[in-house]
């Protein structure tokens, strides 16, 4: 008798029994005009959606100012009462399928470069010119370091758009805490230089991520709530000079905040024996943190079923894979080829094209 594929198990996270570890990783989309969730994200969320499949929808902006990535336009938001009902139908979708959803909310911080104020960040430092493989380049406005004293405004954006977020819906949030944005700006050295106590020591870098989270967890409660985190990522000029001990710190305190999971990015595969390999750095992470341990990065169907047998995770999210593939789950259960994803229709604000034109597995 054929053993169950490891990513094919039942998995109980908090109040959410979960019938597979496949989750739909937050990826960035460029299709939500002037901000707005449109109709045709419906069909998008719903095409991956299964009977107790965790989804993660992609950024959603905590307010106006927390947008303005140039080379990501037209991202969604949820702070205005326009975006909660344009997400409704968008979730309503995801739950007829018997799916849970969770929003992902986010403040990109110093790497706005939508013009008007400057950008706010731990900062006055401006994040270094992005040069890509197709000779375009992105140059962000220098950032304007936030006063303590407007702190708390930033997070009870963050709060209002978890509120929000479950006016909407939506079974829970998770912050967007990783790949070079605002929140990561306070946590690493390589960013934040300020001398207040909001910089300087760990402790102190990490204080606005921390009240962030509480801030979050009493509007909705820590049983909806999962964190975005990535020490060792070197995204948007953003880095620290000892992850390993930031990743550890917040594992710590997240464990502590009883926050329902923790979503970590794997340092960036490395060379071994000429193939490329995941480093699997984030063991003592997952010992620090005892909820629903998530991971992400580089991962296919084998090296999921891996760390989902040895304990190093309990789920595992997919990004490209879970883009071009839209029934995954049923993909990894069967081992059937997968669809390769365009990359250059990633960021395209084409409402078919690269978004819900993928096709599914054919059966007689």
């Amino acid at each position: 008798m054929d053993l169950p594929v490891p990513l094919i198990t039942p998995y109980k996270m908090g109040n959410f029994e979960l019938s597979h570890r496949v989750v739909l990783a937050p990826l960035t989309r460029s299709r939500s005009y002037n901000n707005i969730p449109q109709p045709h994200a419906i069909l998008y969320y719903s095409q991956r959606s299964t009977k107790g499949g965790l989804l993660i929808a992609e950024a959603t902006g905590v307010s106006a100012n927390a947008q303005g990535m140039k080379i990501f336009p037209d991202t969604p938001g949820i702070w205005i009462k326009e975006q909660v009902e344009a997400w409704k139908p968008i979730v309503d979708a995801v739950h007829a399928k018997g799916g849970v959803f969770f929003c992902q909310v986010w403040h990109v911080g110093r790497v706005s470069n939508m013009g008007g104020e400057a950008p706010i960040s731990s900062t006055d430092k401006r994040a270094e010119t992005q040069i890509y493989d197709d000779g375009t380049v992105d140059e962000y406005f220098t950032p304007r370091k936030l006063r303590e004293d407007e702190i708390p405004d930033v997070i009870n954006n963050f709060r209002m758009a978890a509120r929000n977020a479950i006016q909407a819906g939506f079974d829970g949030v998770e912050i967007h805490g990783a790949h070079g944005f605002l929140l990561e700006q306070f946590m690493k050295d390589s960013v934040n230089d300020r001398t207040d106590q909001y910089g300087g020591s760990l402790e102190y870098r990490c204080r606005f991520a921390l009240e962030v989270v509480k801030a979050v967890s009493d509007e909705i409660g820590p049983d909806r709530v999962g964190f975005k985190l990535s020490p060792y990522t070197k995204y948007l000029d953003c880095f620290d000079s000892d992850p390993d001990a930031l990743g550890l710190y917040m594992a710590q305190q997240l464990d502590k905040c009883n926050i329902l999971y923790l979503n970590v990015t794997e340092a960036d595969m490395i060379m071994v024996n000429g193939k490329l390999e995941i480093p699997h750095k984030l063991f003592p992470m997952r010992q620090a943190f005892r909820g629903c341990f998530m991971v992400g990065g580089g991962y296919d169907r084998d090296e999921g079923s891996k760390v989902i047998s040895s304990g190093y995770a309990d789920l595992v999210a997919y990004g490209r894979l879970f883009l071009a593939n839209p029934d995954l789950p049923k993909r990894f259960e069967l081992d059937a080829p997968l669809n390769k994803y365009d990359r250059p229709t990633f960021y395209s604000s084409d409402p078919v094209v690269g978004y819900t034109d993928y096709p599914f597995l054919e059966f007689e």
